[in-house]
Parts: C-alpha cells; structure tokens; sequence
C-alpha cells in the first residue's frame, strides 16, 4: 500500500452537511440470500425516507457489478473485494450526510465485519439489516432464474447452493421476510432509524 497519501478534507464539515439536509448520514446494510427481498426492501424504504424529506441513495449489488465492480468474478477473493470496494463508497455517501441503502448478498461475516469497523472507525452509523428468508422460500421464489440455473450446474460459486452464507449473528435489524409483510419491514426499520437518532438533525453533531 502506498504510504505518501493523506486525506485532504474541506471547509465543509459534516456537521455543516448535516444542517443543510436536516439529517445525518448513515449506512444500512442489507444482508440475505439472493431472492431474500433485499432489493424489494430497499426500493420501498428509500420511498418511504423520501416522503419524509430524508435523502438516500441505493447502492444494489448487479449495478454495482454493471460499473466500478465490473472486473469482477464470485470466486470468495473477488466477492470480498466487491464488498470491500462497496463499503468504501458506503462510507463516502454517508459521510456526505446521504442514508445508504445497500444491498448485497455478502456472504461473508468477515467482510461484513471490515465494512461494519470503516464506518464505526470514521463515526458514521452502520446497521446491519439481516433480510432473513429459508432457502426453500428463496428458491421458490427465484426472481431471475439463477437458482435453477445453479442446481442445473450452469452457475457456480452461487451463494446457497454451492457457496456458504454466514448469517449475522447479532444484527442490528433481524427481518424475517417470508413471515412479515413489506409494510412491517419498513416500519421495523424507520423505528430503528428513530430510536437509533439517524432521522433526527439535533441528535447529531452541533
């Protein structure tokens, strides 16, 4: 790694981004299997902090793939390095005071656990969303045919099937999306976020 860097900061604080959108920023991860409802989540939600004037961004794991994660691969080396990359531009977003909805897979705790320690390093709210769902109800979903296309051997490395995911033991939302509806998943959410002071300009710094 090089050594000869040093981050070069402006005469914008993030307390002064704060004032100016009313809010802070803050990264929520969403975690799960493909199929999970991950994705579903985030849309509804980001409409749901809109109707409250609060702005947030969607980072989701095939667009991210579709640009700057682009080279690539599901090998474990490229997916913690597609996390890493991710947890990166996370940590940017939220410090411009925007609300991060990021959705991947991250099978890894390990990766979580590295994108978790940027964010607590720079004093920025993360929270790990665990969309849990049983395999079964994942399958049968199966939104974009890729668990079909993984049993008949024609994807490998696919999470589930052929590739292990470490749930979070301890998250900081446990959502268990074949049980509740969407509406209830939001509202899980944005009281967290309340409880938690994200959506509230005066519990953040002065």
């Amino acid at each position: 790694m090089t050594t000869n860097l040093h981050w070069h900061s402006g005469l914008i604080s993030r307390a002064d981004r704060t004032r100016m959108l009313g809010h802070g920023g803050a990264t929520l991860w969403f975690t799960g299997l493909s199929g999970s409802g991950k994705s579903t989540i985030a849309v509804a939600l980001e409409s749901a902090l809109a109707r409250q004037g609060k702005l947030s961004y969607r980072l989701d794991g095939d667009n991210i793939r579709l640009g700057i994660n682009r080279n690539l691969g599901f090998s474990a080396a490229d997916r913690t390095e597609n996390i890493r990359r991710v947890g990166e531009v996370s940590k940017l977003f939220a410090d411009a005071g925007v609300i991060v909805l990021s959705s991947f897979i991250s099978p890894y705790s390990a990766d979580r656990a590295l994108v978790r320690q940027l964010h607590e390093e720079a004093d920025l709210p993360f929270l790990e969303i665990f969309v849990d769902c049983t395999l079964s109800e994942a399958e049968r979903r199966d939104p974009k045919g890729l668990y079909k296309k993984a049993r008949a051997g024609e994807i490998k490395n696919f999470t589930g099937i052929d590739d292990p995911y470490e749930a979070p033991h301890q998250p900081d939302i446990h959502l268990r999306s074949h049980l509740q509806t969407l509406d209830d998943e939001i509202d899980t959410i944005l009281t967290t976020l309340q409880e938690r002071g994200i959506l509230a300009q005066e519990a953040l710094p002065a």
